[in-house]
């Protein structure tokens, strides 16, 4: 090898090595922008939005690794297989990461755990183990995240499906995420409380449905009111999922109609109760969309790994980290 060829090795390496070393500093700047600060550990503070903290403007400081394993206590439960969790600290730091794409406001908001609350939540007894475990499944997939070609990939999930998930495509009526397509799922016919039964009078919903109904026809509707004929369900997606319905004249979607009514799902059916009542039958807990968590903790219990879960719900994307592009889907 002559020597112009070990001198371009060698700052080769030494390249990588820096970039290496200052990784965790260009992720916080890309999180929060300069104004960041390391502590002893090596890890790094991000700004966060807190509706309920004591500082003036609303926003207080954590470290990196504790908003997001705060964020998956939040959402996952603590017995959850560690694969499971590790799946979904990728979906939740790649969604941070495309929210973060707008340059406008780098500082966060999605919901989270102190570890107070987690110390509440499980007791001091239980806090350090399941704390760990959630820190693990974030270290461990390091700074892991779905891409879509050149961009950040959009990484919905939810509870459980009603046996299948939806495809963007249908619900959305756009080509833009062809990897969220339909998956079948018959493990989540076996989730808690995935099918349950409410019970609505006409006149509730009719209140509730009232942004979206038909002007004249609610003002006209108001004197005479609803009947369970008025409620019609016209079509379903080809995961089952209501997509089109009439309530009198006005016609919705099903995700309009979960939503008005806080119903768990929109995978829903209609039955008659004495006094003209309605009862309203969902299956499933969520929109249905992207990643299912019953079923990804299910594969995980049977051995599957984070990358194999993920490349299930996500088919077409690929996991990368700052470094290299770490799997193909």
């Amino acid at each position: 090898m002559n020597r112009y060829a070990v001198e371009q090795k060698f700052k080769s390496i030494a390249a990588f090595l820096i970039i290496l070393i200052l990784l965790p500093y260009i992720v916080s700047v890309f999180v929060n922008g300069e104004d960041v600060r390391e502590d002893t550990a090596g890890d790094f503070y991000v700004k966060v939005k807190v509706p309920d903290t004591e500082e003036a403007d609303g926003v207080t400081e954590i470290r990196w690794t504790d908003y997001l394993a705060g964020i998956l206590a939040e959402e996952l439960s603590e017995d959850c297989e560690p694969e499971t969790l590790k799946a979904q600290a990728v979906v939740i730091r790649t969604q941070i990461y495309r929210t973060l794409e707008d340059p406008e406001d780098k500082i966060l908001s999605e919901r989270y755990l102190t570890r107070d609350e987690m110390e509440e939540k499980w007791g001091a007894e239980k806090y350090g183990e399941y704390y760990e475990k959630y820190v693990r499944a974030v270290e461990e997939t390091d700074d892991t995240v779905l891409m879509y070609g050149d961009t950040y990939a959009w990484t919905p999930f939810h509870q459980s499906s009603n046996g299948m998930t939806r495809s963007a495509a249908e619900v959305l009526g756009s080509d833009d995420w062809p990897y969220i397509a339909a998956r079948e799922c018959p493990l989540d016919k076996e989730a808690d409380d995935e099918i349950q039964t409410f019970t609505f009078s006409c006149a509730e919903i009719q209140s509730l449905c009232r942004d979206f109904l038909v002007a004249e026809e609610d003002q006209d509707q108001a004197v005479q009111g609803y009947t369970y004929d008025d409620f019609e369900i016209r079509s379903r997606d080809s995961a089952g999922y209501v997509s089109e319905l009439r309530i009198g004249n006005t016609i919705c979607t099903g995700d309009q109609f979960r939503d008005a009514l806080s119903l768990p799902s929109s995978s829903f059916s209609f039955g008659k109760e004495s006094g003209g009542d309605i009862k309203i039958t969902t299956t499933g807990k969520g929109h249905g969309l992207g990643m299912s968590i019953w079923t990804a903790d299910q594969m995980a219990k049977e051995g599957k790994t984070f990358e194999e879960i993920l490349a299930f719900f996500f088919e077409g994307t690929e996991l990368r980290n700052d470094i290299q592009e770490t799997a193909l889907f």
